[in-house]
């Protein structure tokens, strides 16, 4: 009896991730979930700079910022509720201090370039197409920073601004980088402040957007997150508390669909012996001072230096 219906997937032949890949990550809250993923199994990884982006221009206008090497200056934050913000940057780059808040977003900017210069992958994920229009400064901004909502018109991208917004994040990049190989999903969190219906024409629009752009041959692809989301686990009990965001269960069911499309086979024996010692190094001993953890512990340290012999930059 079939209760399910599967997406079919085949391992990426020409450029899968492997222990030597650099792998930069930018979008929603569920690029977030990837990245600890692959930041568990120490690949490296850079992710989400200005903090989780939920719209399209949102993360075009950091790439465009890093590629141009654009500097943030004072005209560019503003003051609220005893902090100093960026309509760019996520709150969790909010600072008391307005010169450590722009030395904070210039220097990681100025990583961003660095990283995308060298990066083998770029994990781009899309979690909305509804905006907030800044109406004194006109802009499309990243996240509200709980400024008051008479300041902003809610706006829905059309498909060609997607669609536009997707062209641009990939023609900056091969830019500095033609041999980056991008990476686009949409994210299965349901946006459903913005409404039912609305969060449903808003995926729609991420979806008919990105697929304009989907070659095999430039090295773009997609990742059917939200798919898999909507149509293998189709039931609230994959779903966390809140009913809005996948929980843990559908997080790692996903995470085993990239990992078989997208990690090379070579790299699965290294990520069972980091698991291995991750596992390991949570472990909360009922004796700490015994013989027998002492031993534990010497076996461990002794895998993690055989490892990093291989491996250099894993840090456990």
């Amino acid at each position: 009896m079939l209760l399910q219906t599967n997406i079919p997937f085949v391992k990426e032949p020409h450029n899968p991730i492997n222990y030597e890949s650099n792998i930069c990550l930018l979008g929603s809250c569920f690029s977030e979930h990837i990245g600890e993923k692959l930041s568990y199994f120490k690949f490296k990884t850079f992710q989400n700079p200005l903090g989780i982006l939920f719209h399209p221009k949102a993360i075009e206008n950091v790439i465009l910022k890093a590629i141009n090497h654009e500097v943030f200056t004072k005209a560019d934050i503003f003051y609220v509720n005893e902090r100093w913000h960026c309509f760019e940057a996520h709150s969790e780059l909010s600072h008391a201090d307005k010169n450590i808040l722009l030395h904070n977003l210039n220097t990681v900017v100025a990583e961003t370039y660095k990283y995308i210069l060298t990066a083998s992958h770029i994990i781009i994920t899309l979690g909305t197409a509804w905006t907030y229009r800044h109406i004194e400064t006109d802009m499309r901004v990243a996240n509200c920073h709980k400024v008051p909502q008479k300041q902003f018109l809610k706006e829905l991208l059309t498909v060609d601004e997607v669609s536009e917004s997707v062209e641009n994040c990939v023609v900056l990049l091969k830019s500095i980088n033609p041999k980056i190989t991008v990476l686009f999903t949409v994210s299965p969190v349901r946006h459903i402040k913005d409404g039912f219906v609305e969060n449903q024409r808003s995926k729609a629009h991420l979806l008919t957007g990105i697929h304009q752009h989907i070659s095999k041959r430039h090295l773009v692809h997609y990742f059917p997150s939200y798919e898999l989301m909507m149509d293998e686990l189709r039931d609230y009990r994959f779903y966390a508390d809140d009913m809005i965001h996948p929980n843990k269960i559908a997080i790692d069911y996903i995470w085993e669909k990239f990992q078989h499309a997208w990690i090379s086979h070579e790299s699965e024996q290294t990520m069972k012996t980091v698991d291995t010692i991750q596992k390991g190094l949570a472990h909360k001993p009922f004796n700490p001072e015994s013989t027998q953890h002492q031993q534990f512990l010497a076996h461990l340290h002794a895998k993690i230096e055989k490892l990093q012999q291989q491996f250099p930059f894993m840090k456990f």
